[in-house]
């Protein structure tokens, strides 16, 4: 068995290739909305927003590679069946529902409407959004080595891009950074957790963890022990860095936060960069945001395509590749702010669930193999994310939510956490009594 150690260099090459991998542009648009609202607290926002976005796909990565090599291993301590179904549905939340249409909306808001009059209207972005997947689409036929290329120098063209926004308003400030608003006064570190969830890259670490582990794999490591580890290492930095990223714009976005209302991070940033560098930071901006979306967005159409072709042979890559664009594409002229708004909810209810299994799936070996401890956990973080997710929404949750108010932490949309805690002890409790029901018949 190889031990190879690998020294710094690598390890900061495989921090690179983990930072780039999961920061994307529609990253770009929450920390500046995160800032406006938390204001003076935009600090504890961020912090909170990194720990769920950064936090959660390294402890993502880490429990895929722990459980085997893939997703479906993770899905498989509950059984055979979940697992496609965690498996289905975790492709189609980065997929169609969520991720995939957002790059086409995001290129729109930044890319294109900047440069509109105020007449532009829906079918300005029906054309938009038509060529955006219509590339996608055709690209995606025969990825090749050119997208790869292109992400790889977009990462930096991106992060030189944030970096002189944020020197450029510490020199130059766009406004005085106000008063927090709403929930960024009283909670803004969970909130900052809640709105980390946005950024869906918990959900991504589980589908392209192979990737990562290949990564290491690549560079002699093949222990174990070491490829766990050296995983979690080169997640730390990446983490650092994704801090630092979501900090600079949370900072850019504070600035506006005494200023007018804003719709979407988007709107913010765009808003932003016009003041402080003119229409010139606004074209190069757009441009590299543009490029970037349509690199994630081939990226998610072939991965999701793969995916189900392989689950579903009888139907072909090219016949789910034309649904999935034709099907984003149309989720994308929804808006922006419209996604953002149906998306929180739904995510707020999945988040726990799959965060609950991926926690417990560092604590096999204490649990075991038997799905019963996994299983309730993830029953009861489920039913605590679906009020918890009514909430978000806005909707009244009538009787029970007097109920609710003895659930610890459910106002700080930590809610399941008990739960889960108390589903998995119940469920310990099930497989004993069934394991000794077992020994006795």
């Amino acid at each position: 068995m190889n031990n190879k150690k690998l020294g710094a260099g690598k390890i900061i090459s495989l921090s690179l290739m983990l930072f780039a991998m999961f920061f994307g542009a529609g990253n770009m648009i929450f920390p500046p909305m995160l800032g406006h609202l938390g204001g003076e607290n935009f600090v504890q926002g961020t912090l909170g927003f990194v720990a769920a976005d950064a936090g959660l796909s390294i402890l993502g990565v880490a429990a895929i590679v722990m459980a085997g090599t893939k997703l479906d291993d993770l899905g498989r301590l509950i059984g055979p069946k979940f697992s496609v179904f965690l498996g289905a549905l975790i492709y189609l939340l980065i997929g169609p529902l969520f991720a995939l249409p957002r790059t086409g909306t995001v290129s729109y808001e930044m890319a294109a409407l900047p440069f509109l009059n105020e007449h532009a209207g829906f079918l300005t972005s029906v054309v938009f959004t038509a060529l955006f997947f219509g590339i996608t689409y055709v690209l995606s036929l025969n990825p090749t080595k050119l997208v790869d290329i292109v992400g790889k120098i977009l990462t930096p063209v991106l992060l030189i891009s944030i970096a002189v926004i944020f020197v450029v308003s510490v020199i130059n400030p766009v406004g005085e950074i106000g008063a927090p608003k709403g929930e960024y006064e009283t909670i803004p570190f969970f909130k900052g957790i809640v709105e980390g969830y946005l950024a869906l890259d918990g959900f991504a670490a589980l589908a392209f963890a192979i990737v990562v582990i290949n990564a290491v794999k690549d560079l002699g490591v093949s222990e174990p022990g070491r490829i766990v580890n050296y995983t979690l290492i080169s997640g730390v930095f990446a983490g650092i860095g994704l801090g630092v990223v979501y900090m600079a714009l949370g900072y850019v976005g504070a600035q506006t936060s005494a200023g007018g209302a804003f719709e979407n991070g988007g709107q913010i940033l765009n808003f932003a960069v016009h003041e402080l560098l003119g229409n010139g930071g606004n074209f190069v901006l757009g441009l590299a945001v543009l490029l970037a979306c349509l690199t994630t967005s081939i990226g998610l159409a072939t991965s999701f395509s793969d995916y189900f072709h392989e689950l579903m042979p009888k139907y072909s890559y090219k016949k789910i590749l034309t649904v999935v664009c034709l099907f984003s594409f149309a989720v994308s002229n929804i808006g922006l702010t419209t996604m953002i708004k149906f998306t929180l909810p739904a995510l707020v209810m999945v988040y726990p669930p799959v965060i609950t299994l991926v926690l417990l799936s560092f604590l096999k070996k204490f649990l075991g193999t038997r799905p019963e401890p996994y299983a309730f956990a993830m029953l009861f973080a489920f039913v605590i994310g679906i009020f918890d997710g009514l909430k978000n929404a806005g909707i009244s949750m009538g009787g029970f939510e007097g109920i609710l108010e003895y659930v610890p932490f459910f106002e700080l949309g930590m809610g399941w956490v008990v739960p889960a805690v108390a589903g998995c002890i119940l469920g310990l409790i099930v497989k004993t009594f069934r394991g000794e029901k077992k020994r006795a018949g």
